[in-house]
C-alpha cells in the first residue's frame, strides 16, 4: 500500500515525484512511455522556464528526471487501464500489474489534436506530423506548412524556417494567438508566408503528402497548395479517458482547484490534464508541488480522524 501513486511523468509528475520524496511519502510513479518528460521532450527550445533560458526541451526533461532519480524516486513503466476507489483504497489497474495507494495524482498530460480531414490518417507519418522538432530534419530544403496560430504553431514555423525552402503558416483567423515575442521572431523569417483566414480541407498524395486542398474563409475559394510536409499544431486533448466516471470533468479536463484536489476524495490532478487557464511547463511543475502538499495533508487528516 503506497501513500501516493503518481500517474504520468511529464513536468507535473516529475515535480510531484521530487516533492513526494522530500515529504518522505511512500510513492511510485507510473509512466506509459520508455522515457520521462512528456511533451517537453519534443520542444526545440524552452525560453520561459525560469533559470534555463534557451534550454533544449529534451535536456530539460532529462534534468527533471535526474533530479527525481537523485532523491530516490521510484518509476514503473506501465499503461494504466482504470482507476477504482474502494473505501479509502485507490486501486490503479495497469497492463502489467495492479497498484494500491491512499492517494492518487492524475498527471497524464495531453496529446496533439488532429484536423479530422480526409487524408490525415492515411498519410500520418508519411508527410503528416504533429511534432516539428521530431520530424523537421526530414524536410530539409523542402516546402512545408504548419496549421495553427498559437505558440506551438509559430514556434514550429520558426524552427522549420531554418531547415525548409519554404514554410506556409495556415491559420483560420485573421490574427495569431501566439505571444508577441514569438510573432516578432516569425516576422523576421523571410521564407515563411502566412495564409490568413484559411483552412485545410484535404491532404492529398499517393504514398506521401503531395499537396493540400485549402479554402479561404473570406472568399470560399479553394486551391491546391503543393508541398511535401504538413505539421499540425491546433491544440491538445487531455489524456483522461481512463478516469471517466471517477472525477468531475469539463471537456475532458479534470476539474480541480489550485490545491489540485479533484472531486473524488484523495484524488488529485496536475498539469495539462487539469482544467486551468494556462498550460505551461512552469505551471505543470507548480501543480505537481501543490498536489503533493494537498495529498500529504489529506493523508495526515485521515489518520487524525481515526
Amino acid at each position: 500500500m503506497y501513500d501516493l501513486i503518481i500517474i504520468g511523468s511529464g513536468p507535473a509528475g516529475l515535480a510531484a515525484a521530487i516533492y513526494a520524496e522530500r515529504a518522505q511519502l511512500n510513492t511510485i510513479t507510473l509512466e506509459k512511455e520508455m522515457m520521462s518528460g512528456g511533451q517537453v521532450l519534443n520542444t526545440y527550445s524552452v525560453d520561459n522556464y525560469p533559470g534555463f533560458l534557451g534550454i533544449n526541451g529534451f535536456d530539460l526533461g532529462m534534468k527533471l528526471r535526474e533530479h527525481a532519480d537523485g532523491l530516490g524516486a521510484r518509476f514503473v513503466e506501465d499503461q494504466v487501464q482504470a482507476v477504482e476507489i474502494d473505501g479509502g483504497v485507490k486501486r490503479v489497474r495497469g497492463v502489467k500489474d495492479t497498484y494500491e495507494a491512499r492517494t492518487i495524482l492524475l498527471a497524464t498530460g495531453a496529446r496533439h489534436r488532429k484536423l479530422g480531414v480526409e487524408g490525415e490518417e492515411r498519410l500520418g507519418g508519411r508527410g503528416v506530423s504533429y511534432c516539428a522538432v521530431c520530424d523537421g530534419a526530414l524536410y530539409r530544403n523542402k516546402v512545408t506548412a504548419v496549421v495553427g496560430g498559437g505558440d506551438v504553431a509559430v514556434e514550429d514555423a520558426i524552427f522549420l524556417s531554418r531547415l525548409c525552402q519554404k514554410v506556409y503558416l495556415i491559420h483560420r483567423r485573421g490574427e495569431l494567438r501566439a505571444a508577441r515575442s514569438l510573432q516578432k521572431q516569425l516576422e523576421a523569417c523571410e521564407n515563411v508566408e502566412i495564409l490568413w483566414s484559411t483552412v485545410v480541407e484535404e491532404i492529398q498524395g499517393q504514398e506521401m503528402v503531395e499537396s493540400l486542398r485549402i479554402r479561404s474563409l473570406e472568399t470560399q475559394e479553394t486551391r491546391e497548395l503543393p508541398l511535401q510536409g504538413l505539421f499540425v499544431a491546433v491544440g491538445i486533448s487531455p489524456n483522461s479517458e481512463a478516469f471517466q466516471g471517477l472525477v468531475e470533468m469539463e471537456n475532458g479536463y479534470i476539474l480541480a482547484g489550485e490545491d489540485c484536489a479533484a472531486s473524488a476524495p484523495g484524488v488529485f490532478a496536475a498539469g495539462d490534464v487539469r482544467a486551468k487557464a494556462l498550460r505551461q511547463i512552469v505551471t505543470a511543475a507548480a501543480d505537481g508541488a501543490n498536489a503533493v502538499y494537498s495529498a500529504e495533508r489529506w493523508i495526515r487528516e485521515q489518520g487524525e480522524g481515526k
